[in-house]
């Protein structure tokens, strides 16, 4: 049932009231009010909201009848008419009453400079060219073929094609789509599998550069690995390794491949132009670009890249501003330490504390009983206090831990993806920071045990740490006392 407030919008928008047109176009595009979702009801009070313009318009004598309205016109007037428009889905009206409407003032948009043209623009790049849509797009062709204005469906291809290069190479909310659409719509078409066949079985440079202009991005990648003289890879490696000295002229050919390829996303184009842009006899030498280009090639998961992205932050460490030295250095080091980069376990050694045995730890007998207490915790009628520290004898068995550290660390904030931060200089200013890694999977359960009691507690709950220690005393004290003749232990 519809609720009180649509019903008002409702009346307003049939009464020709502009902005409830809008509100009501809004509430089908969002559901507001309890309203069902319904992108086609939403173009057609769009559609009212714009007539109602255009007759004001026509009003003033400012448009003939046969117009479109102008969107810089528009633009000035009524802005959210536009944000509204753009963030319609087009797709989901085709084949309904106010579809015709929708299409040309989504073309009209595409082709001005309107903030929302860059939503249009996407829109109708992905209705026409995106492959999964292949019905919708057989729908639009049939629908075109009754239109009168005679526009082919194959040149509104063409026109989405530019958009998207558009998109691809700006800095928008959808470059990255756009970026995605492209590379599925790399040629797949029998002659280009000839190409790229014909490269792989016969090593034929010119089948290479043909498949690399029409666009594919192995092929893209694979030539400016040659140009650039980097050995290619057999499928385990890790690595790019460099043979000899490449003139500038060579590099600077390498460099425009690689740089079309990386701008598909690949992350091996993205770490060979770090690499390129290190070589002395390049003209475009560049330390930081090179930085630059290395560190997408990490975040887009390269092993190598990854550990000198986190090699360069460990040697660099005192000049990196980090609440906790050496963590960012550590995280990009683990990454490249579980693709198998041989280097990375070394360096990780050297950041970061191995404690993986926790049965020969101080706390191991304690964080036993204390384990056994939280699993009767019902039975034994333990206070919110001393199950919070048990919790922190099992974290300090766990970790090795000092009873400084047991005692004051913030439970709750240790645990990173990779490793523990033990850092208590919010009591204990002079004792330094700790940097643990998490090895096993008791290890993670325990944190994560840990981490939902505390997220539960009052922060304030456990007192000062004058107060932890007589509390500590006190429960180690039961412990042993409750549980020491217990030969079950574990």
């Amino acid at each position: 049932m519809a609720s009180r407030e649509f019903l008002k919008i409702l009346q307003s928008a049939r009464l020709g009231d502009v902005s409830a047109q809008q509100n009501l176009a809004t509430a089908y595009l969002t559901g507001a009010f309890k309203t069902p979702i319904q992108p086609a009801n939403a173009l057609i009070w769009l559609e009212k909201s714009y007539l109602s313009y255009k007759n004001q318009a026509l009003a003033n004598k400012s448009l003939s009848d046969s117009e479109i309205f102008p969107t810089e016109l528009l633009s000035q007037m009524i802005p959210e008419l536009l944000e509204q428009v753009s963030t319609l889905p087009l797709a989901a009206t085709v084949n309904s009453p106010a579809f015709s409407f929708g299409w040309d003032l989504f073309w009209e948009l595409a082709n001005t400079n309107v903030p929302a043209s860059y939503a249009v623009q996407w829109q109708l790049a992905e209705l026409l060219l995106n492959p999964i849509k292949k019905d919708l797009q057989t729908e639009l062709t049939h629908w075109l073929l009754r239109q009168e204005d005679g526009i082919d469906f194959a040149s509104l291809q063409k026109t989405a094609k530019e958009f998207l290069f558009q998109l691809a190479e700006s800095e928008t909310p959808f470059t990255n789509c756009a970026k995605e659409l492209l590379i599925k719509l790399q040629p797949k078409d029998e002659a280009l599998s000839s190409l790229w066949n014909t490269w792989l079985t016969e090593k034929n440079e010119a089948a290479l550069i043909q498949a690399a202009e029409l666009g594919l991005t192995s092929a893209k990648l694979t030539l400016g690995l040659r140009l650039a003289q980097f050995n290619e890879l057999d499928p385990g490696e890790n690595d790019l390794s460099t043979s000899g000295g490449k003139s500038n002229a060579s590099l600077k050919k390498a460099a425009y491949w690689l740089e079309l390829a990386a701008k598909d996303g690949n992350r091996d184009a993205w770490f060979a132009l770090g690499e390129i842009y290190r070589r002395p006899q390049f003209s475009g030498y560049n330390a930081a670009e090179s930085d630059h280009c290395l560190d997408h090639a990490a975040d887009l998961g390269h092993p190598v890249a990854q550990f000198k992205r986190g090699a360069k932050l460990w040697r660099k460490r005192e000049k990196v501003e980090e609440k906790v030295r050496g963590l960012q250095a550590s995280y990009w080091i683990w990454q490249a330490h579980q693709q198998g980069v041989p280097e990375a376990k070394e360096l990780l050694g050297k950041i970061l504390e191995n404690v993986p045995s926790p049965k020969n730890n101080d706390w191991f007998e304690l964080a036993a009983y204390a384990e056994k207490a939280l699993n009767h915790h019902a039975e034994h009628k333990l206070d919110k206090e001393w199950i919070l520290l048990c919790h922190r004898l099992i974290i300090a068995n766990q970790f090795n831990l000092s009873k400084a550290e047991l005692l004051l660390c913030e439970v709750g904030q240790l645990q990173h993806e990779h490793c523990v931060v033990v850092d208590i200089r919010h009591e204990l200013p002079k004792i330094l920071p700790r940097l643990i890694q998490i090895d096993t999977t008791q290890q993670r359960r325990s944190l994560l045990a840990a981490g939902k009691v505390f997220a539960g507690s009052e922060s304030d709950l456990e007192g000062s740490l004058r107060q932890r220690r007589y509390r500590f005393d006190r429960v180690s004290e039961w412990l042993t006392a409750a549980f020491s003749q217990d030969q079950t232990v574990v």
